[in-house]
């Protein structure tokens, strides 16, 4: 049966309440890492709480939608600036409490690889983290119009409807914009005239509402699930029903009538109580006390890694985001570190993929295991550490960082003994188990020598370097077949190229309930009966697990754990389709969160559920040992009602902002039995992504076997196959009846307005052969009457002529008795003419009892005439409304009709303008173009001339300039011909000069007094008497 069970689950989801001092605000400093500059803001949250905005100086505002926040950071785990400028702006004396302390982290992105860090700093050390979504503070119609760009006329005409500004610069306040304004001008621009078709058919095809009696006759018949217990889970009646009505009708006057309009009847089935999926199973309604084994667990396979298997990136920060997320097993592939400090790392081993610590990795998981979910995170370690010392790092890490948190001892309850199921996640709620391997005690004194060996050995086939290694490289339990066939492994590139090293005795103490080991033979492991032993199959090792031995591999399912890794040519971090192994029970299907793949869609889209607290409960027939399963079976399952579904793709609403044609597709994912790929498609919509109606005959799944271990996933495309969203939804779960289903994209985040319009048919599934049976005892008036007028017609057929002639005589004879016995009850003729004195008293008697009548007649006539008056009232209101309704509607067909004519008009006119404007164009182009040559032409014929006239005046000035060299080359030779011919004459004439002067000059001396001044025997010489001076030097030389 359908629905959840009555009493088991309180619904805890509730809304967000937004706090009077987030709404306020605080004030904060926003830093960049990128930038030594820092800003003073006001965070705020709005009272929804949708987004998250930020105030600076200036009355700039930014937000962030709550959507895409993934986690939000304080104190040691914040991000600290680097820079040591941005350090003293934000740590100032003013400022109370240490710097970490008072730093918060927004940590955002559409992905988990792309992520975005926001950092406020806070005045004090009391910090709120920001848990809820915010708003923005001003809307702006260019917003508006990138929503809608392919179709800007219907968003001015929407927006000027609604009496909002429609330009593309202008800005609407908060005030203004309310969710009332908001729903308008969403009704204008995207018209549903699927609901108004609806709503008529309902019964409102001549008033423009529905009564309360309309509408719950709806609801019971058409919202309601027909196999749910109406002992347990009621129709609804009249008076909720009218809660609804009140709720939704925005008329009040309508409402207190009980009567609801195509507008409040479009706003109910958009709201919470017509959703499709009951609100209990997307909060935590499942049983978590049960063993470990009968759960499916969120998995991860590489979790550092952001890209391919062979050269990506390692990051510490695919831990935190793939555990917000809901992943409750991670890995880790341990290796000997190179550094002089001997820190384990974790890497890809014999890849080119990036290291990252160890210690760091333990830190990221310590902060981020358990803020999403409580239940308990499962460390998958490859261990590839030969080191002893390095293995009793990695030992301590987790025993310092993890604390208490880390379960190091069985429960009490649940010892390591066969037979012993596994503990609950209830049980082991906040703790982290290690699966590492675990050394007997026997082994522990020769760990040191058993590593000590393992570091010498290296691999004998050197060529395997250099191939891509398994994505579990190393894991023993998952290489069965390697250890006993070599030759086997040579050949295939899914196992292991390294083996894991031993473990020694503090990484082993740290193993508990998952252990892992090699896997033999599903005989051997149910003879031994060791719930706390687990294995790791290889896809491929797992899909020949799974033809060969099904049943089997369902049974070790109930009470062990296995685990599921992709095979290493996936080297580009592909992903393999889960549903395969979860239809064989398998918890630990190991996924590559950095790929969004349609099986990784889907693996988001499984885990949506039950609180996204990363754990799933198993079909009931995959838990109980006393009754088997096959996953490949074909028929209906013992103790399973399969079901029918049928879906109808009515419309969709605002699936693109481009104007381009779109389809949607229905699939089945579940058993083989089950699943239909691609099992519809819609014809592709003319160009029209906003309001495109299909109303096409729905998909039937006419047989879903098991129907708690299918999924439906409604997709939509454009129609080049660009993936628009899709929705994957438990068919356990479906209601039936009218339902929006909101569209998540590629990474399962919520989109905003895109959504698809559907009708769903659930019902039990009856073979053919019982169709008629069922049909019987579901209605059994209607089949005794269908059964009476069969037996009617086949009278009518086989009856014969005498049969029939015997009839007709019977008609007649009966026809002349009824016409006699009409003739004797006739009153007879009065065999007098005048009354006796006993007439006349009866007469009296009768005249009285006609006036009695006549007063009782008159009394009728005035209640008569009163109810009259009600009725006629209550006609002429509803022709009132049905008058206004009708005009309203012609009105409305009316401005279509006028806006798709005019809208035609235009198209044609612009048509005609543009074919104008470009042949106007061309013909302009020509002439210009014949023009800019003819100018051209002058202008190099005028160029042409100019350069001849300047190079004829420059070979002028270059004769010039020779004609005047020659010229002054004869002067100057001349000059100093004759300079030449004077100097032998210039020189003895100077000669006889000097040597008189110095004759004169030695017999003035003589009569010279001498001065009294020491280091003053000769008089200073002006400036020309030194240079004489020094020309006499020059010349005093012999000839």
């Amino acid at each position: 049966m359908a629905g959840a069970q009555p009493g088991v689950h309180a619904l805890q989801l509730k809304r967000v309440s937004v706090t009077e001092s987030l709404r306020t605000g605080d004030k904060f400093i926003k830093w960049d890492d990128d930038c030594t500059t820092v800003t003073p803001v006001t965070l705020r949250v709005d009272p929804q709480g949708y987004f998250l905005y930020w105030t600076d100086q200036n009355k700039e505002t930014d937000l962030l939608d709550v959507s895409l926040i993934k986690d939000t950071r304080n104190g040691r785990f914040a991000k600290m600036p680097k820079e040591a400028k941005q350090r003293e702006l934000l740590d100032v004396g003013t400022l109370e409490g240490r710097l970490e302390n008072r730093t918060l982290t927004v940590v955002s992105g559409a992905d988990m690889v792309n992520i975005t860090c926001l950092n406020f700093t806070a005045f004090s050390e009391e910090v709120a983290k920001v848990t809820s979504a915010l708003t923005r503070y001003m809307i702006q119609d260019m917003h508006i119009f990138r929503l809608f760009s392919a179709d800007r006329r219907r968003v001015e005409n929407s927006l000027e409807v609604c009496g909002l500004p429609t330009g593309r610069n202008d800005t609407v306040p908060q005030d203004t914009f309310t969710p009332d304004v908001y729903r308008q001008l969403l009704n204008n621009i995207c018209p549903r005239n699927d609901i108004d078709t609806i709503f008529s058919e309902i019964g409102a095809k001549i008033r423009p509402y529905l009564t309360v009696e309309q509408m719950t006759d709806f609801l019971n018949n058409r919202q309601r699930d027909p196999r749910l217990n109406e002992i347990l889970y009621p129709p609804l009646k009249a008076e909720q029903v009218q809660g609804l009505v009140e709720k939704y009708e925005p008329d009040t006057m309508l409402s207190r009538r009980g009567q609801i309009s195509v507008e409040g009847f479009g706003r109910y089935l958009s709201g919470e109580e017509n959703s499709i999926i009951p609100p209990e199973k997307l909060d935590q309604s499942e049983d978590m006390t049960l063993p470990l084994s009968h759960y499916f667990i969120n998995s991860s396979h590489n979790t550092y890694l952001t890209a391919g298997q062979l050269a990506g990136n390692s990051s510490v920060e695919m831990y935190r985001q793939v555990l917000l997320s809901g992943c409750r097993c991670i890995e880790l592939d341990c290796w000997k570190g190179r550094t002089a400090d001997e820190e384990p790392i974790i890497t890809h081993g014999f890849t080119m993929t990036s290291e990252i610590c160890f210690k760091e990795v333990i830190e990221a998981i310590a902060e981020s295991a358990f803020k999403t979910s409580p239940f308990p995170v499962i460390l998958s370690f490859e261990n590839h550490v030969d080191s002893p010392k390095q293995q009793a790092k990695m030992a301590e890490y987790c025993r310092s960082i993890f604390g208490d948190a880390l379960l190091t001892d069985p429960l009490e309850k649940y010892t390591l003994e066969a037979g012993v199921p596994l503990p609950s996640p209830v049980d082991l709620m906040g703790k982290i188990l290690i699966k590492n391997k675990k050394n007997s005690h026997k082994a522990d004194g020769s760990t040191k020598k058993k590593l000590s060996e393992q570091t010498s050995i290296t691999c004998s086939d050197t060529s395997s370097l250099c191939e891509p290694s398994s994505p579990s490289a190393g894991e023993a339990d998952a290489e069965s077949d390697a250890e006993e066939d070599n030759d086997e492994s040579k050949k295939s590139m899914d196992e292991g190229t390294v083996n894991e090293a031993f473990a020694t005795e503090e990484m082993s103490n740290l193993v508990n309930y998952i252990q892992p080991v090699k896997f033999n033979s599903f005989e051997a492991c149910k003879k031994i009966d060791r719930s706390y032993e687990m294995s790791s199959f290889v896809e491929t090792k797992a899909l020949e697990l799974l033809k060969e031995s099904p049943v089997e591999f369902v049974e070790y399912n109930k009470l062990q754990l296995s685990r599921i890794y992709p095979k290493g040519t996936r080297v580009d971090s592909s992903n393999y389709m889960p549903q395969v192994f979860w239809n064989a029970g398998c918890q630990l299907v190991a996924l590559n969160f950095q790929t969004i793949d349609l099986p990784m869609q889907l693996n988001l889209g499984i885990f949506e559920y039950n609180g996204k607290c990363g754990y799933r409960l198993k079909p009931e027939f995959m838990r109980r040992t006393d009754k088997q399963f096959d996953p490949f079976t074909q028929n209906t399952v013992d103790g399973i009602v399969a079901h029918t579904l049928s879906v109808k793709i009515i419309s969709g609403q605002f699936l693109s902002d481009k104007r381009v044609g779109v389809y949607v597709e229905v699939e089945m994912f579940g058993l083989p039995v089950d699943t239909k790929r691609k099992a519809f498609k819609t014809k592709t919509s003319q160009s029209n992504a906003v309001n495109p109606v299909w109303d096409e005959d729905p998909v039937v799944f006419k047989r879903v076997v098991l129907p708690t271990l299918a999924s439906l996933r409604i997709a939509v495309y454009e129609e080049n196959g660009k993936f628009i969203g899709h929705r994957i939804i438990p068919v356990c779960a479906i209601r039936p009846g009218y339902h929006y289903i909101s569209l998540r994209n590629e990474k399962n985040q919520t989109l905003t307005l895109p959504s698809v319009f559907i009708y769903t048919e659930v019902k039990d599934y009856v073979p053919d052969t019982f169709a008629d049976v069922i049909e019987a005892l579901s209605n059994p008036i209607l089949y005794i009457s269908l059964m009476e007028q069969r037996a009617n017609q086949l009278a009518a057929l086989t009856q014969e002529e005498g049969a029939q002639e015997t009839d007709r005589e019977e008609v007649s004879e009966s026809s002349c008795y009824c016409t006699a016995t009409r003739t004797l009850n006739k009153p007879a003729l009065p065999s007098a003419r005048f009354p006796s004195s006993d007439g006349l008293c009866s007469r009296r008697i009768v005249s009285d009892q006609d006036q009695d009548q006549d007063l009782l007649e008159q009394e009728r006539c005035e209640k008569l005439k009163e109810q009259q008056q009600r009725q006629l009232l209550t006609l002429r209101q509803e022709q009132f409304y049905s008058e206004k309704y009708l005009k309203r509607e012609h009105v409305k067909l009316l401005v279509e009709k006028l806006t798709t004519v005019a809208e035609e008009c235009q198209n044609n006119q612009l048509k005609k303008l543009k074919d104008l404007c470009e042949k106007e164009n061309k013909d302009l182009k020509k002439r210009m173009d014949k023009r800019r040559q003819e100018k051209f032409q002058e202008l190099e014929e005028a160029q042409d001339k100019r350069l001849e006239r300047l190079l004829e005046k420059h070979k002028d000035i270059r004769q010039q300039i020779l004609d005047d060299k020659a010229k002054l080359q004869s002067e100057l030779d001349q000059e100093y011909q004759d300079k030449f011919r004077r100097l032998p004459a210039e020189i003895q004439e100077f000669v006889q000069d000097s040597a008189a002067c110095k004759g004169k000059f030695s017999q003035d001396s003589d009569f010279l007094p001498i001065s009294r001044t020491p280091g003053k025997l000769k008089p200073s010489l002006s400036p020309a008497e030194d240079v004489e001076r020094s020309s006499e030097k020059v010349f005093d030389t012999p000839l």
